[in-house]
């Protein structure tokens, strides 16, 4: 073992500072996916407004197929490694060339069925879609467990970095693309780019090198652990996916990109906070797994922050979704407006479900994670049922209201083992969720009696400046939410150039 490689083999324990290095990690990793979603923000509206619904209801329909392979790569195997006491070289490398023996069998299976893809939709142009996207899969196979060494060691702003880098490259080269006549071409290219990139960077700042496998007891206990994880995993996209796919089927592709793009903008400012913070929860929850009220402590102060932000924001758009939309990709993107609406009242609650993986791997319980994953797919797959034949407008809503279902009895399940409950849910995240609803009925109101008459940009920012005032107002002045603001204030002073700190 170099010396290089050490620090990522250390024992997974608690050290002095964890919380605050715990904090600062988030920090970057939420600085980091706010500007890739900036930047994706920011590509969509090029490419929408280059490109036709048609092109992105192309690549959403193989996207939904295939999305589900870095999962099965990786199979829960980073987040095994992560929460692990001890974690030798031997097992990281066999970990390795089983990620890799995964990705190439994937990578055989998707290009040896390209064709049939296509004829199930009748677009031709599905099989070279098909081929290309095949490509990420051996990109997520050889990055995979230097991803979980870096997150083990803590190294955020190191991932942090290769993650906006990689993005905006990938992103430029989409965008050039688009302007040059390579039209959904364009949509595809890009996660190819970035995952291709992404698997450079990071063996590029993590040295490490993979040696020969040797399937150990150990590597079987890792390996039993991650399959819990990606059945969650699979299951869940699966069902999110089924969507895409019933829509595509029965509606066809135009209607379909107009429900692609409105939930990409949902799921973007989403996966801002869930899925960033969940590396870094995860890392600092897993050295506290035996000192249970600090982790209970952590886990509270943590959703209550998440729920905080999202609550407020996904309130904000569900207000402003429909001139959001037109403002940012134009008018003929106008029926996906409503969608992105729904999809927002939705992330309030979504926002706070998708944490519950920070208590499933801790304790260790990938099997609790999986059973979970079954009853949630279960409850959302009938939504679609029942939404279906109601068109996009239909299956949106009918998610929503499975979703504000779901959310607590799915963080009292996953914090069971740790004797958290719903009190400790609720009042970690319930006067959040509660002040994100208020506020979405006041904007409403607001906009249907005051700013019917408003220009498109005025009633945009007129009813921003509305809900912000109203959810501080409640959240903060009746519910007296203060934590969030306080750690916020903190982390700041934490950043602060030390000339400035030595100089008061």
């Amino acid at each position: 073992m170099t010396q290089k490689s050490d620090k990522y083999f250390e024992d997974n324990k608690p050290f002095e500072g964890l919380g605050r290095a715990s904090l600062r990690g988030g920090a970057a990793f939420l600085a980091a996916r706010s500007i890739n979603i900036i930047t994706q923000v920011a590509s969509t509206i090029l490419l929408a407004r280059l490109l036709s619904p048609h092109d992105f209801g192309l690549v959403a329909m193989v996207l939904a197929l295939v999305g589900f392979a870095p999962l099965l790569i990786d199979l829960g195997t980073t987040d095994a490694s992560t929460q692990k006491t001890r974690i030798t070289e031997v097992e990281i490398s066999t970990l390795f060339w089983f990620n890799i023996a995964i990705g190439a069998a994937l990578t055989v299976l998707l290009v040896s069925t390209s064709g049939f893809i296509a004829s199930i939709f009748g677009e031709p142009a599905l099989t070279g879609i098909a081929l290309l996207s095949s490509l990420t899969f051996i990109m997520a196979a050889v990055s995979n467990q230097h991803y979980a060494l870096m997150r083990r060691a803590m190294q955020f702003r190191q991932v942090a970095t290769i993650d906006i880098s990689a993005n905006v490259i990938g992103t430029i080269v989409a965008i050039i693309m688009a302007f040059t006549g390579w039209g959904y071409w364009a949509l595809v290219a890009k996660p190819v780019v970035t995952s291709g990139l992404t698997a450079v960077g990071v063996w590029m700042s993590c040295r490490w090198v993979p040696g020969r496998p040797r399937l150990t007891p150990e590597v079987k206990e890792l390996v039993g652990f991650g399959v819990g994880v990606t059945s969650f995993a699979v299951t869940d996209y699966m069902t999110k996916s089924a969507d895409r796919l019933a829509l595509g089927y029965f509606y066809g592709a135009g209607p379909l990109g107009y429900f692609q793009n409105a939930f990409l903008l949902y799921s973007n400012l989403l996966s801002i906070l869930t899925e960033s913070l969940h590396n870094v929860a995860v890392a600092g929850l897993s050295k506290l797994r035996d000192n249970v009220e600090e982790l209970k402590r952590s886990w509270a102060s943590a959703l209550s922050l998440v729920s905080f932000v999202t609550s407020g924001l996904f309130a904000g758009l569900a207000v402003t979704g429909q001139d959001f939309v037109v403002l940012l990709l134009g008018e003929k993107w106008a029926p996906a407006g409503p969608l992105l609406c729904i999809f927002a009242v939705r992330g309030i609650a979504h926002s706070v479900e998708r944490s519950l993986g920070w208590l499933h791997v801790p304790a260790g319980r990938s099997d609790r994670w999986m059973r979970w994953g079954f009853i949630s797919a279960g409850v959302q797959l009938a939504a679609l049922v029942v939404g279906l034949p109601f068109g996009l407008i239909g299956v949106a809503t009918a998610y929503t209201i499975a979703m504000f279902g779901l959310f607590v009895p799915a963080l009292v399940y996953a914090g069971r083992p740790f004797g958290i409950g719903v009190r400790d849910v609720l009042a970690a995240s319930g006067p959040q969720t509660a002040s994100g609803l208020i506020t979405v009925a006041v904007g409403f109101a607001v906009q249907h009696f005051f700013l019917a008459d408003f220009s498109l940009p005025g009633r945009f920012f007129t009813s921003a400046l509305v809900c912000l005032v109203t959810y501080l107002a409640l959240v903060v002045g009746i519910f007296r939410v203060t934590g969030p603001l306080q750690l916020a204030l903190s982390l700041l002073r934490d950043f602060r150039p030390k000339r400035s700190r030595g100089s008061t």
